[in-house]
């Protein structure tokens, strides 16, 4: 689950040394169960990258994935961590 306060922009963004930034992002207006509503949880949250050259990792037909459950997201870090430049 996510959580978020009311200092939180409902999201982050965390580059690696590789030089991909990775976002995930789960507040209103996310693909996510916040979408059209102001909670202070998600259980699910809306995943994107890019590399140093702001070329974004593509999914299958987007450069955002929405939904993606806690397990997806660390999933999808540990990948774009261990991409090459």
């Amino acid at each position: 689950m996510f959580g978020i306060n009311e200092y939180d922009n409902a999201g982050f963004h965390m580059t690696f040394k590789n030089g991909w930034t990775v976002s995930v992002q789960f507040g209103n207006g996310n693909y996510c169960e916040n979408r059209n509503k102001n909670k202070s949880k998600c259980i699910n949250a809306e995943i994107a990258a890019w590399d140093a050259n702001q070329e974004w990792y593509s999914f299958e037909t987007d450069q955002v994935k929405g939904w993606c459950e806690a397990d997806e997201v660390a999933d999808f870090i540990a990948m774009i961590k261990a991409k090459d430049k």
